[in-house]
This record gives C-alpha cells, sequence and structure tokens, in this order.
C-alpha cells in the first residue's frame, strides 16, 4: 500500500512537472523565426473571368435542393486563392499543390512579436478518400504530428462545429473531395438552408447594426433635393461623420458605411446579403456622381467596397478585370476608370486597414471634404478604346505604354492629400 502510494505520487508530480513542460516544448518546437514560404499575391484578369464562370455555373437562385452539384478548380487558382487568404487574413503565405488522389499544402503565419519566434509554419500531406480529405502528415514548425493524430483532431473540429449553422450546413453539403489531373472536383448537394448560413458568415450581428446606420442615413439624404443627380462626395462626408459621431471601431464603422454606400451608388439592396434590411428605411434610387459621372462614382464606391473588405490586391483585379472585358466588345477599355477603381481601392484601404488611416479619414470629413479629394484629375487619360486599339497603343496588359501610364495614374493618386 506504502509502494503504491508513493509510486502514485510520483505519477502525479510528474504530470504536475512534466505536461506544463511538455506543452512549452512543444509550443517551442511548433514557433520558427524564419517563414517557410515568402510570396507575393498577383490576382491577373484570367483568374478573375475562371471564379466568375464558376459563380455562374453555381447560381444559387438556380439550385434545387437534394441536386448534386459540381465545382471544378485548377491547381493554379486553388494556390492562389490560398496564398491570398492567409497573405490577407493572417499576413503569411501559402502553396497547395495538387497530385492524383492527395495534395500538398504548406503555410507560414505570421506571429505577434514574441522571443520565442514570428512565425508558424504549417507542412502537410492530405489524401483523397470517399468524403473529405484525411490528413496524412503534418509537422508545425520542428513539430511533427502523427497524422492519425492530426486527422482525429480535424474529424473532432468538424463535428464540434456543426452547431454553427454556416460550418454545419457547408459540412453537411460536402459529398466529396477529388484530386486528379492537376484539379480539385467538390461534389455538394444544395440544401436551402446554405445560403442564410452564409449571410451569417459573411455579416455578424455587429455589422449589421452598423449597416442599418448608414442605410438609415442614406435613405434620408436620398429624399432631399428632388431628382437631380447626388454627388458622391456628400453621401460619403455624412457617412463617415456619422461614423465619427457613433464612436468605437473607427475601423468597422468606416467600412460598414463604404459597403452601404457601394450598394446604394450601384442600384442594389442590402437585402441580397442581409435578410432583415428588407424591414429597414429604403433610400430612393438617385443617380449618384463622382466628378460629375455616375460610372466613376460605380467604380470608386465597389472598388473601395472591396477594398475595404477583402483588401487591395483583389479589388485591383476586378477593376481590371472590368476594362479588359469592356475592351473586347463592350464599351472599351478606360483608364480613368482604372483611376476611379484605383483611387477608390486608396481610400477603402486608408479608411479600414488601420486605427490611424480610419481616424484620419473621419477627420477629413469633418472639413472641406469634396470630389477632388477623392479622385485626381482624369479627364485627359485615354477611355473607350476596343481591344485592337487598346493593345496597338499600350501594347495589351503590361505593355510599356500601359505601364506608364499605370504608373502616371498612382502618382496623381498618391498626391491627393488624403492619400499622402
Amino acid at each position: 500500500m506504502r509502494f503504491s502510494l508513493k509510486f502514485f505520487a510520483i505519477i502525479l508530480v510528474m504530470l504536475t512537472i512534466g505536461l506544463p513542460v511538455a506543452l512549452v516544448g512543444a509550443a517551442f518546437l511548433a514557433v520558427d523565426r524564419l517563414p517557410l514560404l515568402t510570396r507575393s499575391t498577383e490576382i491577373k484578369p484570367e483568374n478573375i473571368a475562371r471564379a466568375k464562370r464558376i459563380i455562374e455555373r453555381n447560381d444559387p437562385r438556380r439550385m434545387r435542393p437534394g441536386v448534386l452539384r459540381s465545382i471544378l478548380i485548377g491547381n493554379e487558382d486553388l494556390d492562389l486563392a490560398a496564398n491570398y487568404l492567409v497573405n490577407r487574413y493572417a499576413r503569411g503565405s501559402a502553396s497547395v499543390v495538387l497530385q492524383d488522389g492527395g495534395a500538398s499544402v504548406r503555410a507560414s503565419f505570421t506571429l505577434p512579436a514574441n522571443p520565442v519566434g514570428g512565425f508558424v509554419n504549417i507542412d502537410a500531406a492530405l489524401t483523397e478518400t470517399a468524403g473529405l480529405p484525411r490528413i496524412e502528415s503534418l509537422r508545425i514548425g520542428r513539430l511533427p504530428v502523427p497524422g492519425f493524430i492530426a486527422d482525429y483532431l480535424m474529424r473532432q473540429a468538424l463535428e464540434n462545429a456543426q452547431s454553427e449553422t454556416a460550418v454545419g450546413a457547408a459540412a453537411d453539403a460536402i459529398k466529396r473531395v477529388s484530386m486528379r489531373g492537376g484539379t480539385l472536383l467538390v461534389e455538394y448537394e444544395w440544401s436551402e438552408r446554405l445560403p442564410e448560413a452564409i449571410r451569417g458568415v459573411l455579416v455578424s450581428s455587429e455589422d449589421e447594426v452598423r449597416l442599418k446606420a448608414y442605410q438609415t442615413r442614406i435613405a434620408q439624404m436620398s429624399t432631399t433635393g428632388g431628382k437631380a443627380g447626388l454627388p458622391m462626395d456628400e453621401v460619403l462626408r455624412a457617412l463617415m461623420r456619422l461614423a465619427a459621431e457613433r464612436g468605437g471601431d473607427a475601423a468597422a464603422e468606416n467600412r460598414a458605411a463604404i459597403i452601404a454606400l457601394a450598394f446604394f451608388v450601384n442600384g442594389k439592396g442590402l437585402a441580397a446579403v442581409i435578410p432583415a434590411a428588407r424591414d429597414w428605411p429604403k433610400p430612393v434610387a438617385r443617380n449618384v456622381t463622382l466628378a460629375g459621372r455616375h460610372d466613376f462614382a460605380q467604380h470608386y464606391s465597389i472598388s473601395a467596397a472591396i477594398a475595404a473588405s477583402a483588401g487591395s490586391p483583389l479589388s485591383d483585379a476586378v477593376g481590371l478585370y472590368k476594362e479588359v472585358d469592356d475592351s473586347q466588345g463592350g464599351s472599351g477599355f478606360s483608364f480613368n476608370d482604372i483611376a476611379a477603381d484605383r483611387a477608390g481601392v486608396r481610400f477603402g484601404e486608408l479608411a479600414t486597414m488601420n486605427p490611424g488611416g480610419a481616424q484620419k479619414v473621419q477627420r477629413a470629413a469633418a472639413g472641406r471634404f469634396s470630389a477632388t479629394d477623392l479622385l485626381p484629375e482624369v479627364k485627359d487619360l485615354p477611355e473607350f478604346m476596343q481591344d485592337a486599339e487598346f493593345k496597338r497603343r499600350y501594347g495589351g496588359i503590361g505593355g510599356a505604354e500601359y505601364k506608364k501610364t499605370m504608373a502616371e495614374i498612382d502618382r496623381r493618386i498618391a498626391a491627393l492629400t488624403l492619400f499622402r
């Protein structure tokens, strides 16, 4: 009996001391001083075009519950999306390489300043199964994690997340993930609760309150001045002043204001993403202009909203894709539209990326905030060029004259007082 008590006492001491030491050691091994990957993000118009085709083929408005659908994504686009998301939300880099029946996933995440190291590096191998892929092997920094343990933890996390509406709906919808010939095939079954679940993830309850406040202010402004054009700088000035009055998280307030503005300028209702918005005050349709043009207001507000929500590389690519698409039978490639896009991106970034910039925009709105603070002079920039003329004069996307004109646009935007 005495031996047993002594034995259990030793075990207890070992667990009390050894377990924390082991956890500290594991944490030390999991953190590195250098990143495994360092990659920039460059989204091209062709990437946006392929994404658009995927969205069109899987339009929720044409889905019928219970019907099995599939999404096919190439390695280039999957790798780009993974790297973009990690770069945008974790200040890191990622890569995905598809093989037949599996995939290699590597990522580096930047940590806050600490004495141990600045990065968490992940190197994983996935294997195809009859359902979701299985983690075959995993290494976090210098710490190897047995595949069966990593896979078990992933399955447990998914099961625990079933109570979360969006995660549960998505997990239920996906039936199989296949990897063949450098492509990812996701087979899913559409569910009636999936759109509502996705909306819940896209818009938090706090953001819903913010968006309602800004739509209410827009609705009030839309009823003044008759049916004449409404200058976008006036609306934006009022929204930024409201953001300052509301206080709290300046970047989050600015982001909500910019999103509400983009929906209004482009004649869309927020009910498309927030069902509750059907009962909010509704703005009267108005022709909103920037520098006297409605198309500038559209380009500027959409780019600002995308930059505020998803980062500038995506916003720049969407704007460039639109102009390339227009040059191939549409209204034509317009450098002044590109200028409105890029100025909108800078505004969206400045207003939402950090507290200092967010407050700077709010202070500017309290003063003499006008269209010339938002967009530089662009009347001299070429517009309405069809594809053949654009390629002849500027060498197409990436040509020497194209780069020269884009550099001039960026110089003009950078010279605006707001962006100095």
